[in-house]
């Protein structure tokens, strides 16, 4: 379920990136982004409620309903943009098809360069939630440990709990009140550079101070900026793009890229608990990786803002062809 959902979202951007011209974009993407976050607060909540009275199975019937209703919105926004005139740098694209979503990648420097993103993010953010978790266990053993094991998960359930709350409140709120604004003032280019920068601050300070207090602030900043600046800023890179690297090399990006990352951080945690690296030793490497990533937000930036200047670009005007008569 949690793999279709991830395609499921990535199709629903896709269609969000065709619709709209990088323009309207960076106008839109902001509002349609409270959505993205209003969903995740409501959604949580309401599976809260009806869990019990409703029962698993059922649940999945109730996700079916939304997402047929999704279907329905989905199908009006289509017909209310086919009708409407071609705004200033749209045109016509072909149907996505025929190459691999893989192979596109390799094709195309710039989704290349998302795909290295996409893996970064992934790979730095899955790393942080095992240093998290990992000196969540050591505090609840050395806080509660001698109570037994349930009064462990009595805590680490109520820790969660705490952590997930604030991280989705700040997401809201940074959705709400701030990404229009980062957009409006800063643009595309600037945004993507907010959440590697708040990432390389958080894993250098928890590298000098490795507790459970400071890495918590600091996956909360992460994770509150991830779910809001990052993720409209990422669907908003794909806006210049052709359908094709939309639709296809998209989904690619949005699936295997991501699990990419979450391999690569699995094999970092191994290897380094096999080693018997420490906290702060975890959060060096993640130091590191986030340094790369900026670098490669930086390229990022710089080839979408080509990108969508090309975009916006007027087509040149054919001149009518006159017969001269012989």
């Amino acid at each position: 379920m949690g793999c279709f959902s991830v395609t499921v979202i990535a199709q629903f951007w896709s269609f969000a990136t065709d619709v709209y011209t990088p323009e309207q974009g960076k106008r839109l993407f902001a509002i349609v982004g409270v959505g993205s976050s209003l969903g995740a607060v409501f959604g949580a909540k309401m599976a809260q409620l009806i869990f019990k009275p409703v029962g698993p199975y059922n649940m999945m019937l109730v996700v079916a309903g939304l997402l047929m209703l999704v279907l329905g919105v989905t199908y009006l926004v289509h017909r209310m943009e086919s009708g409407r005139p071609l705004a200033r740098g749209e045109k016509h694209d072909a149907p996505p098809g025929g190459k691999g979503g893989l192979t596109l990648l390799f094709k195309d420097r710039y989704l290349l360069l998302l795909a290295a993103l996409t893996l970064l993010l992934n790979w730095v953010n899955t790393t942080g939630e095992y240093l998290l978790d990992r000196m969540l266990v050591e505090a609840a053993r050395a806080e509660v440990g001698a109570q037994g094991e349930q009064a462990i998960k009595d805590f680490i359930g109520t820790f969660k709990a705490g952590y997930f709350f604030w991280v989705n409140l700040f997401g809201l709120g940074i959705q709400l009140f701030l990404v229009s604004r980062i957009f409006k003032f800063l643009g595309v280019r600037v945004a993507i550079l907010f959440l590697p920068v708040i990432a390389l601050g958080g894993y250098a300070v928890a590298a000098l101070v490795p507790i459970l207090g400071v890495i918590r602030i600091g996956k909360i900043a992460e994770n509150s900026t991830d779910y809001s600046v990052q993720n409209t800023a990422r669907q908003a890179l794909f806006l210049p793009t052709s359908r094709e690297a939309k639709y296809v090399g998209k989904a690619a990006i949005d699936t295997f890229v991501v699990r990419g990352g979450d391999v690569l951080s699995a094999a970092v945690v191994a290897i380094g608990s096999t080693l018997g690296l420490r906290t702060s030793q975890f959060a060096l490497i993640n130091v590191v990786l986030t340094g790369v990533w900026l670098f490669v937000a930086v390229l990022v930036g710089r080839r979408h803002d080509a990108l969508a200047r090309e975009a916006d670009k007027p087509a040149p005007e054919v001149e009518p062809v006159s017969v001269k008569s012989a």
